[in-house]
């Protein structure tokens, strides 16, 4: 990359941080802990609206990974998601009526916060219905694994978004508070991708699944990004570009290898489809609060009303990390 292109990446990334700081005005703290942080503390970040109903599992999913700390801000929730993140002794808490979109869908808020919270710790950015998974989950804490990125001098860590979803219609089984939604939304699409590189920020951009599948076979090119790097160790000249698709420094997007062996990564397990989902697209597409004029919600709303099942004859259905390694969807890279 010429000098030219770096300068004008050094400036976008002053630019983001700058707003970052003008936005952080949106945000009235509800409850602050974060005294309670210790040097080292792994800690996720994460902006919701009306998830109570998944807060429960979310949580205890991270505690048990090794999480000591959400920094989380809540985008007017009315659903009581507020009252029960207050009561958490492990959350610090923000609020916001501020617009969800003008806020970059919450990408300022959270490099404020994670510019003031997370600077010298590894930080996860996911949303409630995102589930990290990465080489070793079930015998090794999400410690050993930033152990051993720091001792490999890596910075930053990816995760394929893997969208899950259950066999039949998405109304069939009810979930329930507390619940492991891959319980219900257990498969997932083994194949059917594709990526590219992006060469000004030099991510790899990932589409494909069952949303581009169902509700962008006629325009794929439409279809919602998968690739994603949720795990940084963040230092607050850092900021995240869009969502957790990728960051600036430049350099931190570079978690795979150009020279045709394999980086380890990981899967963000994506529980997205329950019988939730209709709800919520609704509510979504009403408040036109995402990207690109809410087209991924104006793609659901076409289908919805059919309730569709998004199982096919070719799904896969979900074991463990292995298996994802197994089929070329994550990697353990040289981490033995």
């Amino acid at each position: 990359m010429g000098a030219w292109q770096s300068y004008k990446l050094r400036v976008k990334r002053q630019r983001w941080r700058g707003r970052a700081w003008r936005k952080h005005g949106e945000l009235k703290p509800v409850i602050d802990r974060t005294a309670q942080i210790r040097p080292g503390d792994l800690l996720a970040f994460s902006t919701l609206r009306n998830e109570k109903i998944r807060l429960p599992f979310f949580l205890d999913y991270y505690r048990n990974m090794g999480i000591a700390h959400f920094c989380i801000v809540d985008n007017d929730s009315t659903d009581g998601s507020l009252d029960y993140l207050a009561d958490q002794p492990d959350v610090s808490l923000w609020h916001t009526s501020a617009g969800y979109k003008r806020a970059r869908f919450g990408v300022d808020w959270l490099n404020w916060l994670q510019s003031q919270y997370g600077h010298g710790h590894w930080c996860l950015v996911v949303d409630p219905d995102e589930f990290l998974v990465y080489p070793f989950c079930d015998t090794r804490p999400l410690r050993a694994l930033t152990d051993w990125l720091d001792a490999s001098s890596i910075r930053s860590f990816s995760a394929m978004l893997l969208d899950m979803y259950p066999k039949g219609r998405l109304d069939e089984q009810p979930y329930r508070p507390g619940q492991d939604p891959m319980d219900i939304a257990s498969w997932f699409d083994s194949g059917n991708y594709t990526l590219k590189r992006n060469f000004e920020y030099g991510n790899l951009w990932i589409q494909g699944g069952p949303r581009r599948r169902m509700f962008f076979a006629e325009e794929p090119e439409r279809a919602p990004a998968l690739n994603k790097i949720p795990l940084v160790k963040w230092d607050r000249r850092y900021v995240y570009v869009s969502s957790t698709h990728m960051l600036l420094p430049r350099g931190l997007n570079l978690v795979y290898d150009e020279w045709g062996g394999e980086k380890a990564s990981g899967i963000l397990l994506h529980a997205k489809f329950l019988d939730t989902f209709n709800a919520k697209a609704s509510e979504e597409l009403e408040r036109k609060q995402h990207y690109s004029a809410s087209v991924e919600y104006k793609a659901y709303a076409r289908r919805l009303d059919d309730n569709p099942e998004l199982w096919c004859t070719w799904s896969e259905k979900y074991i463990n990390w292995r298996q994802l390694e197994i089929l070329g969807l994550m990697s353990k890279g040289n981490w033995a």
